[in-house]
């Protein structure tokens, strides 16, 4: 097994020493993030977020949609936007027939397909072919007034665009019972899809966090920011062991599983943001059997 491990971007091999180097800076505070990522936050759409789905909400005033696992994408009524602030570069086509009002919905390539999403929306120079692939799934606007259900009125009456079918209007129905919703998640899954969202019909557009919008999955996830890399031992020499993560709380834990070879050659890079799963946490707030998904570039800082 070899004793050397790549940087992501490097063009030569870390040594293990220089691995393990890293490990014991650990405890360290994570220094500034690069230029680029700051560039990023700082314009930033303020985007609204969900927090999870649990039982015993009132089903009353909700919409259900699938959730779409793509890249988070924002048009300004000019361009194209991630929620990281990263501006998104997609072929004239694909923009020219977007109405001059802003949007929030979902770049996506389809189920199972978060990879080619985020490879499209990541490449500086666009791949038509790519491109081609990819739609807009759009749940809301942002500058519209009135609650959701009014803005969702106003959205139907705005799409579909005949010259524009990969711009599409995510489809939303009333929840009914907690039964019915659990059967629309299950056979969401068996089809290959991430999940559901939950929108109050009755809530305001707010850039922000909040439980007007919930995701309802099979599973818990969330999003942490790498810290270090853990060197491995035994059948992981030489390669990584573990990423040590920052939750946006300040919270610190490790997370040493989910990762293909691949990654542990090549791990995400300090300072990016990843998406792990977990049941549940400890009574400190700590994620309890954490599992590396995958890295998220569109999550801003």
């Amino acid at each position: 097994m070899s004793s050397s491990i790549r940087s992501p971007g490097a063009s030569r091999p870390v040594s293990r020493r220089a691995l393990l180097f890293t490990a014991i800076g650990a405890a360290c505070t994570l220094s500034a993030l690069p230029e680029a990522q700051a560039r990023n936050a700082a314009t930033a759409p303020a985007l609204m977020r969900p927090e999870v789905y649990r039982p015993g909400l009132a089903l009353n005033d909700q919409w259900v949609s699938e959730k779409y696992d793509g890249v988070r994408g924002y048009w300004d009524g000019k361009q194209l936007w991630t929620r990281g602030g990263e501006r998104v570069t997609p072929p004239a086509w694909f923009t020219a027939a977007l109405p001059a009002m802003p949007m929030d919905g979902e770049l996506w390539a389809g189920r199972g397909r978060f990879s080619h999403a985020v490879s499209a929306v990541r490449s500086e120079t666009p791949v038509d072919a790519a491109w081609r692939e990819m739609h807009f799934m759009v749940f809301d606007l942002p500058t519209e007034p009135g609650d959701f259900t009014t803005r969702l009125d106003v959205l139907r009456k705005v799409l579909p665009i005949t010259a524009a079918p990969w711009l599409v209007l995510v489809p939303q129905q009333r929840a009914t019972t907690p039964e019915a919703l659990q059967a629309l998640l299950d056979k969401t899954v068996r089809m290959g899809g991430e999940g559901l969202v939950l929108h109050r019909g009755a809530s305001p557009y707010r850039g922000e966090r909040t439980a007007d919008l919930l995701k309802f999955k099979p599973y818990d996830d969330a999003e942490a920011r790498v810290v270090a890399h853990v060197a491995g031992r035994g059948k992981y020499a030489g390669r990584l062991g573990a990423l040590l993560l920052e939750m946006p709380d300040g919270k610190r834990f490790k997370i040493g599983s989910g990762f293909s070879d691949a990654e542990r050659d090549d791990p995400p890079a300090i300072g990016s943001w990843v998406t792990y799963r977990y049941n549940g946490t400890n009574p400190g707030g700590v994620p309890r059997f954490a599992r590396f998904m995958r890295v998220r570039d569109d999550v801003e800082s």
